[in-house]
């Protein structure tokens, strides 16, 4: 069984940092988080970085593609995933890789950020997890690196899910902690599946959710997540 944190800082730490930033995470870790949750992207010049949307608009107020920007071009506060990496390094954090390609580049995104994790994660880590919305990247993934575990991402599980999951070799499934029903956390579990969920910034329903067999809450808060689940 994959073993995971009770809780995930959902792109650092989300609520009180900018998302997908070393600050992010190191807000992270003075929270009391343990592992983080990211995206990684490719620049048009093939560099994997940390980026959730096709364009840098919404977080760093560039109206520019991702895929049409050169690394070199990028803003300063969008790191490199082997920056990202050697954050990780300092502050002793665990991570969940979300390999988040833009339209069209979804196995030469799984290729590179698992050339990059092979090259650069430290040994003095748990091994990361990887996990995407994109079947064919966690193929990839699966091919090039399989010693570093998988997840399936599904918005909402529907009665194809375990298919998905074992074309991959995956052994977690992350859903929407806000569409998930008892009975598929139950179905997900009793077939051996680790079962995160996101992005769950109250208290009483991450409680809920763990009640119902969810082992990992990827939160924006993650202070009030593991107070919550602590008390």
């Amino acid at each position: 069984m994959l073993q995971l944190p009770k809780v995930i800082g959902h792109r650092g730490a989300a609520a009180y940092a900018l998302e997908n930033t070393l600050e992010s995470f190191r807000e992270a870790r003075r929270r009391g988080a343990s592992w983080v949750e990211i995206d990684v992207k490719l620049t048009a010049d093939n560099v994997p970085i940390l980026m959730h949307d096709a364009s840098l608009k919404r977080t760093m107020g560039v109206d520019r593609l991702v895929a049409e920007t050169r690394a070199a071009d990028l803003p300063k506060d969008v790191p490199t995933f082997e920056a990202a990496i050697d954050c990780f390094r300092e502050l002793g954090l665990g991570c969940n890789v979300e390999i988040k390609p833009c339209e069209g580049r979804e196995v030469e995104t799984a290729r590179l950020t698992v050339e990059t994790l092979r090259r650069c994660w430290p040994a003095s880590l748990p091994p990361p997890l990887l996990s995407s919305f994109k079947d064919a990247s966690l193929a990839t993934a699966r091919d090039g690196a399989p010693q570093f575990a998988r997840a399936i991402l599904i918005d909402e599980l529907a009665d194809d899910w375990r298919r998905r999951a074992e074309a991959v070799g995956a052994m977690g499934v992350n859903t929407s902690g806000k569409k998930l029903t008892a009975p598929r956390a139950v179905e997900v579990r009793e077939a051996g599946y680790a079962l995160s969920v996101y992005t769950i910034n109250n208290a009483a329903v991450a409680r809920a959710l763990v009640g119902m067999g969810v082992q990992c809450i990827i939160t924006d808060a993650p202070d009030i997540i593991i107070a919550a689940l602590n008390s």
